[in-house]
C-alpha cells in the first residue's frame, strides 16, 4: 500500500496546505476556498497524465488516482477486465504486506495511542466481520452530555465528524502511511463538491481493520462503538443485499457552510438516520492493474470514473443532500442483456415477490419488455414529473434562461434517492411530494441569481461559486449509492454500463433469487459521461407496490377486477383461511349452534325489550325522549348570506357593458336542478323543493297541496334525463320573457367531456352527459338560461380553462371575517378542518381514528394473498370483524379476540343505544364500501349474521344503492312512522334524513358518494374502506365530507370558557378551532381491569395517533366482555379514574347535564351499555327485563342518554385507512394538511411543478386563484377543448359557481336564492311611484257652470277663457309651500301645521306599481326592441357624437348665451347644418297643420343632475316606438358621465356658469333656446314659401322621474247628467301627445299640463275634463305665446309656481287635461338632493342649519359653500316668520309678493301681484296685507304701484338685492322711507363669501 508516484505527497506539504484552507475558511465568509485535496493532487495528475505516454486505458485510470480530476471530452470506456495484479489484498485479515490484522492477533499486541487520541472501532451492516479501529482526537468526540468540544457538532454525529478527516495515517498492520483508498474517494469527492471540509486532526492515529474469525469476538471490548461513544442508537446490523468486501467509513455533517447548503438545497427533507456506510467505492490504483474480472471492482467502474470527476471552481458543495456513502452493486453474473433487447419478466414472479413491481420509466429510453407481463406495471408518472419539473415557471422566465436554469436531470434523480429514502415502512411516494422537493432544491440553488437579476449592477458581480456546484453524470451513481447505503436496504441502486436493460435483468435475478426482501424500492441507472442518463424506478416493497399498481386502476378497471375475482371464486381461499384463524372451528358453524341453542327465548326476550323500550313508555304516559324536537326548517343567516351574494352577481353580470344578461326583460324566474343519478339524492333534493316553497313564491305551483310538478324541476342525471333535458330546453325557447336558472348540483361529478362518450359510445350512457347536456350549444347561446354549478369541492372547475370567471365566483362565508354574524351560537359546524383539529392535543377524544389491528391483518393477508385486490382483501377482513364483533356481543365471548376495539365499540353502541332511550331510539353506523359488488357481499354476509343471532328486530342492515331506493323492513318503517308522526299507510323513507333514530347499519356504496345528506343520529362514520390508493384532494374531502355535520352549541359556560379561539375558517385549506369537542362517552368504553385503564391524558395521546393500540386489542377485547358483570359497582380503579381526571369529567358533565348526579351503583355511560349487553346477551334466560324497581333509576339515566340527543351535541366518530389518516393528520411546516397539496382531481394536472405551496392563511378566492393558475384539465374533461371557441377570455357570461364545506346549507341557499331572483325580477317590473291627493281642495259641492261636457276630448277655448284661474297650489310635493290668496278662492284658515327645520322631511307616500309595456325606464333597462334607440354600448363606432355649439344673444343676461348640443350621428336628421358635419344652424321644427301619427310634434326638452343611471330617458316604450326629439338638458361637469351611459341621446350643455344653478336656470335656458329657435326655424322655412304661424311653437318639459301616463275614460249616462262611471288604463305618451296636439286651437294655449296620478281618486276630480290652474313636472309650452313671460335662472324651489303665476297674470291660458295622469317615480338620488349646503371651514363637522343661512354684513359669521338663491329660500321657507311676526297663522292678512312667489313656509300666506302693465292681478282693494316682500323686483315696480296696497300697522317689509349699493337705491327709489321704519340692524345677508356674491335684505316697520 505505500506505492509512490508523482501525486503521492508527503505528510509535511498535505499539513501545511490543509492548514492553509483551514486558515482560509475560517477567515472568508463569503469566497469558498480550493478544496483541499483538489490543491494537493490536480496538478500533479495533470503532470501525470501529460508524462506518462500510455494508452488511453492508463490515462482513463490515472484520471481514476486524480481525485477530483479534471474533466475530459473523450467518451468513457469501461473499466478494462484484467487479471488481479501481484501482491493484491486477497486474504481476509491480512494486509498486502502479509500482516495479520484479525483481533485475536491484534488484540494481544500493543498498541500505541498518542496521547489524547482514543481508539474508536466501528462496524458496518455490508460488511459483518470486519470492525474499523482508528485513533481519534477526543477534541473531536462528543463528551458525556452529548456535547462536541469543537465545532460545535451535535452528538448523534460525533464520530462522523471525528472521523471525516482521516488522512495519511499510520496503517497499523505494516506501518505504511497510505490514505485508504475509500477514504481518498471521500475526500475527494468532499473536495469536489463539499466546499470546506472539516479540519484534520493534529496528530497521526493509527488506523486499522480487524477480521474476526469465526468464533472469535466480534469487537475488542476496550474499544467503544461509534454508536456507544456517540450516545446514538445503533446503526442497523442487517447487511446490504450483494455487498461485496470493503471497509467501512461513517461521514458525518460537514462544517456549519455546508450543513446551510445542504439545508438549501433540500429544504424539505429530513437527513436520513443512518447515512454513512461506505463500501465498494471504487476501482483500485494502477498497481492493481490486473485484478479478477469476478472483483467487485468491476461493477464499480462505470460510475467510479466519473465519480471523482469534478470541474476546477465546483467547491460548493454537491447539491441537494447530506453526502452519504452508498452501497455498490454486487459482480454481476446474470447474463448481460445488450442495449435495445427485450427483458425477459421471470415466471411466478408476483408468487414469489407477494406484490406486483412497479417499474416507473425515469429519463431516457426504456427497454422492452417481454415475457410474463401480468405480473410487472410500468408507469409513465415519473417521467411525466420530471418532464413538468425541467420547464421552467413562467413567474422566472423574466429572469431570463441564461440566469435561471431548470433543474438538472442528474439532480431530479439525486433527488429522488434521497426521497425514497426517508420515507417510511408504510409510506407511500406521492408525485406532489417529490415536484415540492425539486421545487424547493431548484429555488434554493438559484436564489442568488433569481436575486440577482432584476438588480443588474454595473460593476462586475465576483466570481464566486454558486451555493451548489451541478451534479455530473458520473458523479451520480456515486451520490445516489451514498445515500441509499443509510437506509436500512430499503433502497437499492443498480448501475448500468449500457442500457437500463441489464439493470432491470439484473433487478429480476434478485427478485427471483429472494436478495431484495427487504428493498422497497430499485434505481436502476445508466449515467455516461456525454451522453443523457437513463434511469427507472422500481417499487418492490410489497405494501408500496400493491397500493400503488392499484392506484394505478381507472375506476372503471378497478370495479371490474373486483368483480372478477368475486366471479371466479378466488375469494374462497380467503375465506377458508378464516375458518382457519378461529381455534373454535367456522364462524357460520359457531352460528348456527348459537342460533339453534337460543332459537327459543332469545328472540322473544329480544323482541319484548325493544317493544317495551319504544312503544310501552309512550303508551303508557311517560314523557317521550327529549330528542324527539324536530329541527328547524328556517333559512340560516349564512344562506341568506350566499343567496344575496349569488343575487349581486347576477345583476353584475347584468349590469356589466357586455349586455349578456337583460334582466329588465324577464318577467318571472324558472329553474331546473340536475342530480347525479343517485335516488336518494333526487329524492332529497325534491324534498328540499317542496319544503322550501319556492314553487309557489315563483308562481310554478298552483296548488300548494300537490307535488307532481316537481319532477320537471328536479332532473336525475340518468339514462332518461336527455329527454327531459330537451323539454327544458323547448320550455326556455318558448318562453323568452322567462329567467331559466339551471343549477347544477354537486357539480365536481362526472366532469367528463362528450368526445370521451363519442368515442365509447358503447360504454355507459351517463359517461359525458354533463357535458353533452349542460355545454351544449342551446345552453351556452340561450339569453334566459343562468347556470349555478354548486359543489363542496370546485377545484376541478377552477382550471385555466374553466367556463366560470373567477369573478362569477361565491364562495361560502367564513366565520371570522364578513361571515362573523351570520353563524349562531347554537349551531357550530363540523368540518374538515374542525375534525383534523380533534386529533391535536389538548381534546379529550380524536374524531378521526385508524384501526392499527385492521391494518396489521390487512398487511399481513395482502402478502398471503397477492392476487387479490386490496379491496376484497379489506372489505372481507372488516366484514369478518363485524360478524366477530356482534357475535362476542351477542353472547360469544370467544370471537371477541378475532375482532378490533374499535369495531366491538361500534357494534356494542349499536346495540345498546335503544335501550337507553324511551322511544328506542338509536344510532346510525355508516359503512362506505365504495364497490358495489363487495357492498353486495357485505350486506349479504351481515345480514346472515344478523339473523343467525336473532337481531333482526335489534337494528336494520340497509344496502346504499346510488342507482335503487331505499329498502327498509316494515317492523322499521313501522318505527320511523311512529317517531315521526306518520299516518300515510304507504309512506316509505327515501332519503337517509328519514332514518333519524333508526339502529341500522348503513352500507353506502358507489364510487364516489352524490351528495347524499346524513341524519343526525349518524354515530360512526366506518371508512375503512375506501380507496386509499386514489389519493387526490377532492376524493378524499369528500368522503370525509360525509361525517359533516351542525352540532348544537348548547353548552355550558365552563365549556365555553374553555373555547381559545373562534369558529375555524371554512375557507381555508386548514385552521384552528380548540374548542373541546365531544367525541361520545359511550365511544370511549371503559375497560374492567385496573391494569387496562389508561389515564385521560395517556388515552388522548394515543388516541390521536392510533385509536387503539394494536399490540393491546386483543387483551383489550378479550377483557372487555369477560369482566362484565350485571349491575355491579366500580371498583377502587374506576373511581379513582373518575376523580383523578376533572377535566374530562367536567367535558362530560358539561355536554350531557343530566349525567352529573350518577348514583354511586350506577356505572357511566359506557359501563352501562357494557354491562348491560353482558347481562341481556350472556345470560338471556335468568335476565329479567327492565322496568322493576331497581331498574328505576337506570332507566331514567337510559332516557336521559338518548344517542338521538346526544348526537345533536357531537359530531361522528370517523375510522379511516392508516395511509389516508396519515396523509390528512400530517401537516407542513405551515400548519396546511398535507392532503390539500395533492392533486385537486383526477381529472386535471399541474401546468409545472415549479408552482409555490397552498398557503394555511389562504382564502377560498385565494385558493381559486391558484389552482385557475396551476392546474389544466386533462384531455378527458370537458373543458380541455375551451380555448378553441374563439372567445379570448373563454368565461361563459352567464355561468356562476357556488362553492361551500359539505353539508352546510347550499341546497337551502340556492333556493334562497331563486326566491330573492324572483321578487328582485318582480321589484325590476315595479316602481314606487308618489300616491298622494291633491292638497288644498275646493269645495265639494258641484259647481252651478261647466265649462266643458263630459265627454269632451278638448277644451271649448271660448268657454276656457271665461273659466276662472285657480291660484291655489293643489300639487301635493308643495305641501309645505305658501298659500296663494286670490279673490276668487275663500282663504282657508285651517292652521297647517308646520315642522321643525332640524327635522327630517316627511316620507311621502309611494306606491308599488307594475310597469306597464308604456313606460319610460333609466339606463338598467336593456332590450332588443330598444337597443339601438339607447345606442349598443358594443359598437360605439355606430353612435359616435359630434359637439356643435349654438349661440344667442339675450338681452337681459347683457351677454351672449353659448350653449353645446351632443348630437350622435343617429340624430343629425333632426337638426339643420350649413353643410354635411358644419356648422349647427337650427333644430327642425314641424308645420301646426300636419297632422301626421309617425312622430311628436313637440320637442321633449328634460333637465337633469346626478341621475344618469336613474333618470328615465328611454322613452323609446312610452313613445310606443314613435319618432321623437329628446333632448336631455345637462350641467357641464356631468357631460362625460351621461354620455356614457346615453350615448345615443342628444345633449343640451348648459354653460359652466350654470354648474351651481338650479333648475329655474335649466327652464330659463331651455325657453329662450327654444324661442330663439322657433324664430330661426321661422326665417328658414319662410325662404320654403311657409308661414311664420305654421311653425309648430310647442315644446315639452318634463322631469326625468315621469315613468308612466294613465288616461280616464268616463262613461255618463246622459248629457249633463250628475250620474256617470269611470275607468283608468295606461297609455302611451304617444297618445297622450298625439292627442294633445290635435286639440282645436291649441295654438292659443300658452302652458298644457296634465294632473299627477293618486290612487284614491274621487268621482269630482274627473267630473272636470279641464281646469285652469298650476300645471307642474310634465308642460307643454307655447314658446311664442310666452315670449316675454320668463323662467327665473336663479331659482332653485318653487319655480314652475313663479313661473305659472307670470303667465297668468300676462293674461294667457294655463290648461290642465285632467284625464291625463302623470306617475313619477320616486328616485332616491340626484335632483334637488344634489345641492348640499356645507360651511366652507373644512374641519367643521357640526351640521348646519337654516338659522345659520343668513348673518349680518361685515360679521365673523362660517361662510357656506351654497349659491346665495339656494340660502335665501331654504332660509326663507323655514324661518320667514322672522322677517313676517305678524303674517305667521293669519291668512286673512297675507304677505303682499311682488313679481315673484317665494315659499314663506306654509303658515304664511301671500298674495302675489304683478307690477306689468295691463297684468291681470287678484284684486286687493279689500285686502290689508300684514307684509311686503320685493324681491330683485326692476323698474316696473315704483312707489305709486306700491301705495295703492294697504298694510296693518306694524307690518314688516323686506327688500332683497343683489348687493348693498342695489339696496340702498331701491329704498330710494321707492320712497320706502315715508312709511316705512328701517333700522341699521335689520339688515342680513346670505352666509356667502364675497366671491360668492351673497344676497343682501333689508327689513323694516309699517309706521
Amino acid at each position: 500500500m505505500g506505492n509512490s508516484y508523482a501525486g503521492q505527497l508527503k505528510s509535511t506539504r498535505f499539513e501545511e496546505v490543509l492548514h492553509s484552507s483551514i486558515e482560509a475558511s475560517l477567515r472568508s465568509s463569503s469566497l469558498v476556498p480550493r478544496p483541499i485535496f483538489s490543491q494537493l493532487y490536480l496538478e500533479a495528475e495533470q503532470q501525470l497524465s501529460s508524462l506518462e505516454g500510455g494508452s488511453q486505458v492508463d490515462n482513463e485510470e490515472e484520471e481514476e488516482e486524480g481525485d477530483g480530476g479534471l474533466e475530459t471530452n473523450g467518451p468513457p470506456n469501461p473499466y478494462p477486465l484484467a487479471s488481479p495484479p501481484e501482491g493484491c489484498c486477497t486474504t481476509d485479515g491480512f494486509c498486502q504486506a502479509g500482516k495479520d490484522l484479525r483481533l485475536v492477533s491484534v488484540s494481544s499486541e500493543p498498541l500505541e495511542v498518542p496521547a489524547g487520541f482514543l481508539l474508536v472501532g466501528a462496524k458496518s451492516p455490508s460488511l459483518p466481520d470486519q470492525l474499523l479501529v482508528c485513533a481519534v482526537d477526543q477534541r473531536f468526540l462528543p463528551d458525556d452530555s452529548g456535547h462536541n468540544a469543537l465545532l460545535g457538532a451535535c452528538s448523534l454525529w460525533g464520530l462522523r465528524l471525528a472521523l471525516e478527516p482521516l488522512r495519511f495515517d499510520s496503517f497499523v498492520g505494516c506501518g505504511e502511511q497510505q490514505l485508504w483508498p475509500e477514504f481518498r474517494s471521500r475526500q475527494a469527492l468532499a473536495s469536489a463538491g463539499s466546499g470546506p471540509i472539516l479540519p484534520p486532526l493534529e496528530g497521526s492515529g493509527p488506523l486499522a481493520v480487524f477480521s474476526s474469525e469465526p468464533g472469535a469476538p466480534g469487537s475488542n471490548p476496550g474499544i467503544p462503538t461509534g454508536a456507544q461513544q456517540a450516545g446514538s442508537a445503533p446503526f442497523s446490523e442487517q447487511p446490504l443485499p450483494a455487498a461485496a468486501p470493503g471497509t467501512v467509513v461513517f461521514h458525518g455533517r460537514d462544517s456549519p457552510r455546508h450543513q446551510q447548503l445542504a439545508r438549501s438545497s433540500l429544504a424539505v427533507l429530513a437527513r436520513p438516520s443512518a447515512l454513512g456506510i461506505l463500501s465498494n467505492s471504487g476501482p483500485p490504483k494502477k498497481r492493481h492493474r490486473g485484478w479478477s474480472p469476478e472483483s467487485p471492482w468491476a461493477a464499480d467502474a462505470s460510475y467510479a470514473q466519473g465519480g471523482m470527476n469534478r470541474a476546477k471552481f465546483e467547491g460548493a458543495g454537491v447539491a441537494c443532500v447530506p453526502q452519504a456513502s452508498m452501497v455498490g452493486p454486487a459482480a454481476v453474473t446474470f447474463p448481460v442483456v445488450a442495449s435495445g433487447e427485450p427483458v425477459s419478466v421471470p415466471d411466478n414472479l408476483l408468487k414469489i415477490c407477494k406484490a406486483k413491481p412497479v417499474i416507473f420509466k425515469g429519463h431516457g429510453n426504456f427497454p422492452y419488455l417481454c415475457g410474463n407481463l401480468n405480473d410487472v406495471v410500468v408507469s409513465p408518472l415519473l417521467y411525466t414529473c420530471y418532464q413538468n419539473s425541467q420547464s421552467i415557471s413562467r413567474a422566472y422566465e423574466q429572469f431570463g434562461s441564461s440566469a435561471v436554469q431548470p433543474i438538472s436531470e442528474e439532480m431530479q434523480l439525486l433527488l429522488t434517492v434521497y426521497y425514497l429514502v426517508q420515507l417510511a415502512a408504510d409510506q407511500v411516494p406521492l408525485m406532489e411530494e417529490l415536484e415540492q422537493i425539486f421545487l424547493r432544491s431548484w429555488r434554493e440553488s438559484h436564489l442568488a441569481e433569481v436575486r440577482q437579476c432584476p438588480q443588474v449592477q454595473p460593476q462586475p458581480y465576483p466570481p464566486t461559486p454558486g451555493p451548489v456546484a451541478p451534479v455530473t453524470s458520473a458523479q451520480l451513481p456515486w451520490l445516489a449509492g451514498l445515500a441509499a447505503s443509510s437506509c436500512n436496504d430499503s433502497v437499492h441502486v443498480i448501475e448500468c454500463a449500457y442500457s437500463l436493460a441489464e439493470g432491470l435483468a439484473e433487478m429480476f435475478r434478485l427478485l427471483v433469487e429472494g436478495k431484495l426482501a427487504k428493498t422497497n424500492y430499485v434505481v436502476i441507472i445508466r449515467a455516461c459521461r456525454n451522453t443523457a442518463i437513463d434511469s427507472c424506478i422500481a417499487v418492490t416493497g410489497k405494501y408500496q407496490a400493491r397500493i400503488l399498481s392499484e392506484s394505478l386502476l381507472s375506476p372503471a378497471e378497478y370495479q371490474r377486477e373486483v368483480h372478477c375475482e368475486l366471479a371466479s371464486g378466488k375469494v374462497d381461499s380467503l375465506g377458508a383461511f378464516f375458518s382457519t384463524l378461529c381455534p373454535e372451528g367456522d364462524i357460520d358453524i359457531l352460528l348456527d349452534k348459537f342460533h339453534q341453542e337460543n332459537q327459543g327465548h332469545s328472540s322473544s326476550l329480544l323482541t319484548s325489550t325493544f317493544v317495551t323500550n319504544t312503544v310501552g313508555l309512550e303508551v303508557g304516559g311517560t314523557p317521550v325522549c327529549t330528542s324527539d324536537c324536530p329541527e328547524p326548517r328556517g333559512v340560516r343567516p349564512a344562506q341568506l348570506a350566499v343567496a344575496q351574494k349569488l343575487l349581486s352577481h347576477v345583476c353584475s353580470i347584468a349590469d356589466s357593458s357586455t349586455r349578456n344578461l337583460d334582466l329588465g326583460s324577464f318577467e318571472k324566474v324558472d329553474f331546473l336542478v340536475c342530480v347525479p343519478p343517485s335516488e336518494v339524492t333526487f329524492q332529497q333534493t325534491v324534498a328540499h323543493v317542496w319544503r322550501s316553497g319556492v314553487l309557489q313564491e315563483l308562481g310554478l305551483e298552483l296548488e300548494p297541496a300537490a307535488r307532481q310538478g316537481l319532477e320537471q324541476h328536479v332532473l336525475k342525471l340518468d339514462a332518461e334525463a336527455p329527454a327531459s333535458f330537451t323539454a327544458f330546453l323547448q320550455r326556455s325557447h318558448r318562453s323568452p320573457h322567462t329567467l331559466f336558472v339551471l343549477i347544477h348540483d354537486h357539480a365536481h361529478w362526472d366532469l367528463v367531456s362528450s368526445a370521451v362518450h363519442n368515442l365509447c359510445s358503447q360504454g355507459d350512457p351517463c359517461v359525458g352527459l354533463v357535458d353533452r347536456l349542460l355545454n351544449c350549444r342551446e345552453v351556452k347561446e340561450a339569453p334566459n338560461i343562468v347556470t349555478l354549478h354548486v359543489t363542496s369541492f370546485p377545484y376541478a372547475l377552477q382550471t385555466q380553462r374553466t367556463l366560470v370567471s373567477p369573478y362569477n365566483e361565491v364562495h361560502w362565508p367564513i366565520p371570522h371575517s364578513d361571515g362573523a354574524g351570520l353563524y349562531p351560537e347554537s349551531k357550530k359546524y363540523f368540518g374538515l378542518s374542525e375534525f383534523i383539529e380533534s386529533t391535536l392535543s389538548g381534546h379529550s377524544l380524536p374524531l378521526l381514528r385508524y384501526d392499527s389491528s385492521f391494518e396489521g391483518m390487512v398487511t399481513a393477508l395482502g402478502k398471503r394473498f397477492p392476487r387479490l385486490h386490496s379491496a376484497v382483501i379489506r372489505t372481507l377482513v372488516l366484514v369478518q370483524h363485524y360478524a366477530a364483533a356482534l357475535m362476542a356481543v351477542r353472547g360469544l365471548p370467544q370471537m371477541k379476540n378475532h375482532t378490533s376495539v374499535e369495531t366491538l365499540e361500534i357494534t356494542q353502541n349499536l346495540l345498546n343505544a335503544p335501550k337507553q332511550c324511551p322511544c328506542g331510539h338509536g344510532l346510525m353506523v355508516l359503512l362506505r364500501v365504495p364497490c358495489s359488488p363487495l357492498a353486495a357481499v357485505a350486506y349479504e354476509r351481515l345480514a346472515h349474521v344478523r339473523a343467525r343471532l336473532a337481531l333482526e328486530e335489534a337494528f336494520e342492515i340497509i344496502l346504499g344503492d346510488p342507482s335503487a331506493s331505499i329498502t327498509v323492513g316494515k317492523h322499521f318503517v313501522k318505527q320511523l312512522k311512529l317517531w315521526q308522526k306518520i299516518e300515510d299507510a304507504e309512506w316509505r323513507p327515501q332519503t337517509y334524513l328519514e332514518l333519524e333514530g333508526l339502529p341500522c347499519i348503513l352500507i353506502f356504496s358507489g364510487t364516489d358518494p352524490h351528495g347524499e345528506s346524513l341524519p343526525r343520529s349518524l354515530r360512526y362514520c366506518d371508512l375503512r374502506l375506501i380507496n386509499a390508493s386514489c389519493l387526490a384532494r377532492s376524493a378524499l374531502e369528500q368522503e370525509l365530507g360525509l361525517a359533516a355535520y351542525f352540532v348544537s352549541g348548547e353548552a355550558p359556560a365552563e365549556q365555553a370558557a374553555r373555547s381559545e379561539a373562534p369558529d375555524s375558517d371554512g375557507e381555508k385549506p386548514s385552521s384552528s378551532d380548540n374548542e373541546d369537542e365531544e367525541a361520545g362517552a359511550e365511544a370511549c368504553f371503559e375497560i374492567a381491569s385496573p391494569a387496562e385503564r389508561r389515564s385521560p391524558v395517556r388515552r388522548e395521546r394515543s388516541c390521536s395517533h392510533d385509536s387503539a393500540s394494536s399490540s393491546l386489542s386483543s387483551r383489550v377485547s378479550g377483557s372487555v366482555l369477560c369482566s362484565e358483570t350485571s349491575a355491579q359497582p366500580p371498583g377502587p380503579a374506576q373511581g379513582e379514574l373518575a376523580r383523578s381526571s376533572p377535566p374530562y369529567s367536567s367535558a362530560e358533565e358539561a355536554r350531557a347535564p343530566v349525567e352529573k348526579p350518577r348514583p354511586e351503583g350506577i356505572p357511566r355511560a359506557g359501563q352501562w351499555s357494557l354491562q348491560a349487553s353482558a347481562a341481556s346477551w350472556a345470560q338471556p334466560a335468568s335476565s329479567s327485563p327492565p322496568g322493576g324497581g331497581s331498574s328505576g333509576g337506570a332507566l331514567a339515566l337510559q332516557a336521559s342518554q338518548c344517542s338521538l340527543a346526544k348526537a345533536c351535541r357531537q359530531p361522528p366518530i370517523v375510522f379511516l385507512p392508516k395511509l389516508v389518516y396519515d396523509m390528512v393528520t400530517a401537516t407542513d411546516s405551515s400548519g396546511l394538511p398535507k392532503a390539500a397539496s395533492l392533486l385537486p382531481a383526477p381529472s386535471v394536472m399541474w401546468t409545472s411543478s415549479f408552482r409555490p405551496l397552498l398557503n394555511k392563511t389562504m382564502t377560498s378566492t385565494e385558493q381559486s386563484l391558484y389552482y385557475r393558475q396551476w392546474t389544466v384539465p386533462r384531455p378527458s374533461h370537458m373543458d380541455y377543448g375551451n380555448r378553441a371557441e374563439g372567445r379570448v377570455d373563454g368565461f361563459h357570461p352567464r355561468r356562476l359557481l357556488l362553492s361551500g364545506p359539505p353539508q352546510i346549507g347550499k341546497t337551502g341557499a340556492y333556493l334562497q336564492f331563486l326566491s330573492n331572483l324572483s321578487r328582485m325580477l318582480l321589484r325590476l317590473t315595479e316602481v314606487d311611484v308618489y300616491d298622494e291627493e291633491e292638497i288644498n281642495p275646493g269645495p265639494q259641492e258641484e259647481p252651478e257652470w261647466h265649462y266643458a261636457q263630459f265627454s269632451d276630448p278638448w277644451p271649448d277655448l271660448e268657454l276656457f277663457r271665461k273659466m276662472p284661474f285657480d291660484y291655489i297650489i293643489h300639487d301635493p310635493k308643495y305641501e309645505d309651500a305658501s298659500l296663494i290668496c286670490s279673490h276668487q278662492q275663500g282663504v282657508k284658515s285651517k292652521d297647517r301645521g308646520s315642522r321643525r327645520p332640524e327635522d327630517p322631511p316627511p316620507r311621502r307616500r309611494t306606491a308599488r306599481m307594475r310597469l306597464s309595456k308604456y313606460a319610460a325606464h333609466s339606463a338598467y333597462h336593456h332590450c332588443e326592441q330598444c337597443q339601438h334607440y339607447l345606442g349598443s354600448r358594443l359598437h360605439c363606432q355606430l353612435y359616435e357624437s359630434t359637439l356643435h355649439a349654438f349661440a344667442f344673444s339675450y338681452s337681459m343676461l347683457g351677454e351672449e348665451i353659448q350653449l353645446h348640443f351632443i348630437i350622435p350621428k343617429s340624430k343629425e336628421h333632426h337638426f339643420v347644418f350649413s353643410q354635411p358635419g358644419g356648422q349647427l344652424e337650427s333644430m327642425r321644427l314641424p308645420l301646426v297643420t300636419d297632422t301626421s301619427q309617425e312622430y311628436i310634434k313637440s320637442p321633449t326638452f328634460t333637465p337633469t343632475t346626478g341621475r344618469h343611471e336613474h333618470g328615465l330617458f328611454n322613452l323609446y316604450h312610452a313613445m310606443d316606438g314613435a319618432s321623437h326629439l329628446h333632448v336631455l338638458v345637462v350641467k357641464e361637469y356631468e357631460m362625460a358621465i351621461y354620455k356614457k351611459y346615453w350615448p345615443n341621446h342628444i345633449m343640451l350643455v348648459l354653460p359652466s356658469i350654470f354648474n351651481s344653478a338650479g333648475v329655474g336656470a335649466a327652464h330659463f335656458l331651455i325657453k329662450e333656446l327654444s324661442y330663439h329657435n322657433l324664430e330661426l326655424e321661422r326665417s328658414r322655412q319662410e325662404e320654403l314659401g311657409i308661414k311664420p304661424q305654421d311653425i309648430w311653437p310647442f315644446i315639452v318639459i318634463a322631469d326625468d322621474s315621469c315613468v308612466m301616463w294613465n288616461v280616464v275614460d268616463v262613461d255618463c249616462s246622459g248629457e249633463r247628467s250628475r250620474e256617470f262611471s269611470w275607468s283608468e288604463r295606461n297609455v302611451s305618451l304617444k297618445h297622450i301627445m298625439q292627442h294633445i296636439e290635435a286639440s282645436p286651437n291649441i295654438t292659443h294655449y300658452a302652458l298644457i299640463g296634465l294632473r299627477k296620478w293618486g290612487s284614491r281618486t274621487r268621482g269630482c276630480d274627473v267630473r272636470e275634463p279641464f281646469s285652469r290652474c298650476h300645471v307642474h313636472d310634465f308642460v307643454i309650452l307655447n314658446v311664442d305665446l310666452t315670449q316675454n313671460v320668463q323662467y327665473n335662472q336663479n331659482r332653485f324651489t318653487c319655480d314652475d309656481v313663479d313661473f305659472n303665476l307670470r303667465v297668468h297674470s300676462a293674461g294667457l291660458l294655463l290648461c290642465r287635461f285632467n284625464r291625463f295622469r302623470v306617475m313619477k317615480k320616486q328616485i332616491a338620488v340626484g335632483g334637488q338632493r344634489a345641492f348640499h349646503i356645507t360651511s366652507k371651514v373644512s374641519d367643521s363637522s357640526a351640521a348646519v342649519v337654516p338659522a345659520q343661512y343668513i348673518c349680518a354684513p361685515d360679521s365673523k359669521h362660517t361662510f357656506l359653500a351654497a349659491p346665495a338663491q339656494l340660502l335665501l329660500e331654504k332660509f326663507l321657507q323655514h324661518h320667514s316668520h322672522r322677517f313676517f311676526p305678524l303674517s305667521l297663522k293669519n291668512h286673512s292678512h297675507p304677505v303682499l309678493s311682488v313679481d315673484c312667489y317665494l315659499n314663506l313656509g306654509p303658515q304664511i300666506s301671500v298674495c302675489y301681484v304683478s307690477s306689468r302693465p295691463h297684468s291681470m292681478n287678484v284684486s286687493c282693494s279689500n285686502l290689508t296685507f300684514s307684509g311686503l316682500l320685493l324681491y330683485l323686483c326692476d323698474s316696473f315696480v315704483g312707489a305709486g304701484f306700491l301705495k295703492q296696497f294697504h298694510f296693518l300697522q306694524g307690518a314688516t317689509l323686506c327688500v332683497i338685492c343683489q348687493d348693498r349699493n342695489s339696496l340702498r337705491q331701491t329704498v330710494v327709489r321707492l320712497e320706502l322711507e315715508d312709511e316705512w321704519q328701517f333700522r341699521l340692524r335689520d339688515e342680513f345677508q346670505t352666509a356667502n363669501a364675497k366671491e360668492d356674491r351673497p344676497l343682501f335684505f333689508l327689513t323694516g316697520r309699517h309706521i
